[in-house]
């Protein structure tokens, strides 16, 4: 039986669709669902020496290639930075997407929280966490992001209270009642001033799956002799990721703290 010209076109586009589609999806699939996450503290973009040097906190960062960053102490237009918006700077040098989210007003400017992103922003917003009254504001920046796989995430960066634990105890609490709503998975990341088996860590893995090793936490502070884990990465719910990589970077210059990678795939 012969086909004709039209026929015989018709079954080679058939065919061919079979052959390539399962393979590129399978590719794309794979490639996708995986995420990159930095928590790093970049100290208002000071060094460990007491000089400003945003190149060498910027290639800590573009030196792992995260798809999303949450930066802690970002300044913003505040003097002892010499008026920079360091979230712009650190994504005009890593070729992120930059968001800053304002805590407290602070020595002319402001200072708060950063994200940095691979991909745009679906939507953004800046909850302020409650504190104790003398003690410094604290805010949750969240973005909602998708992925190439077209799935949507969101990812919460924050930066709990150093003056004692009373404070970080609400923080978690309240991270819990607003972020746990979420409709999408959700990525927690940042410096929580606390270590493994507090209370306020305790508070936050009712709810969040922990990246650390709880048998031995990778410490995290100070970055010249690291001792204590506060540096966090988790993810809600629990059953949705899973953790394919981590890794402490430690950087006695750039930093007081060792930025904290996670490599996390998002589950069907």
């Amino acid at each position: 039986m012969e086909i004709g010209k039209m026929g015989f076109r018709i079954l080679l586009v058939i065919v061919s669709i079979s052959v390539a589609l399962p393979l590129s999806a399978q590719t794309k699939t794979k490639a996708s669902k995986t995420v990159k996450v930095l928590s790093f503290n970049v100290f208002g973009g000071r060094t460990t020496k007491g000089d400003l040097n945003f190149e060498v906190v910027a290639k800590v960062i573009r030196d792992v290639n995260p798809d999303l960053v949450a930066l802690q102490e970002v300044d913003y237009n505040v003097n002892r930075s010499r008026k920079v918006d360091l979230a712009t700077e650190l994504g005009w040098r890593t070729k992120l997407i930059p968001i800053f989210a304002r805590a407290m007003y602070y020595d002319g400017g402001e200072y708060g929280e950063g994200v940095l992103s691979r991909y745009s922003f679906l939507t953004t917003r800046s909850v302020p966490l409650p504190n104790i009254e003398g003690q410094e504001p604290r805010t949750a920046l969240e973005v909602v992001v998708e992925l190439p796989s077209r799935d949507t995430i969101a990812f919460v960066g924050t930066h709990f209270a150093h003056e004692g634990p009373a404070g970080r105890e609400l923080q978690a609490k309240a991270l819990n009642e607003v972020f746990t709503r979420n409709k999408y998975p959700t990525i927690l990341a940042g410096d929580l001033n606390a270590r493994p088996g507090s209370k306020t860590i305790t508070i936050l893995e009712e709810f969040w799956e922990p990246t650390y090793n709880r048998e031995n936490p990778e410490p995290t502070s100070p970055s010249h002799d690291p001792k204590s884990k506060i540096d966090y990465i988790m993810f809600y719910p629990k059953n949705k990721w899973r953790v394919v990589d981590k890794e402490i970077i430690v950087d006695t210059y750039a930093s007081d703290h060792c930025a904290y990678l996670v490599t996390l795939e998002l589950l069907d």
